[in-house]
């Protein structure tokens, strides 16, 4: 199992994301649910939990408005996964990473591919 926190991105490409993801791997959501924005300006951190298994379905390119950072957590394989599937569908930069025993985390910048 691994998180999937996404920021910095519009509701819609909240939601192109966590479908591109959902598309390859089993989640924790319902199929029919869509990110929600918060009233009053503040700042918006959409979660889900994803279930990386060996055989994913790659998704094509697909387009962003903007740009949204997105933060993996959870046991390398997981999180390795995740960012393989995000680089079938988007331009991936990896801004960063930290890696413990059992857990790696990952921060990365997800855009349209061209």
């Amino acid at each position: 199992m691994a998180t999937v926190s996404l920021t910095g991105a519009s509701k819609e490409d909240a939601a192109t994301v966590f479908g591109v993801l959902r598309t390859a791997f089993p989640t924790d959501r319902p199929a029919d649910e869509a990110p929600q924005e918060q009233r009053g300006g503040h700042s918006v951190v959409w979660t889900a939990e994803f279930e990386p298994t060996q055989e994913w379905i790659p998704t094509d390119p697909t387009p962003l408005e903007g740009s949204v950072s997105a933060m993996l957590q959870g046991g390398s394989v997981a999180v390795d996964q995740l960012r393989e599937a995000l680089g079938a569908a988007f331009a991936v930069d990896e801004r960063g990473t930290a890696s413990g025993d059992q857990e790696q985390e990952v921060d990365l910048l997800l855009r349209t591919k061209r």
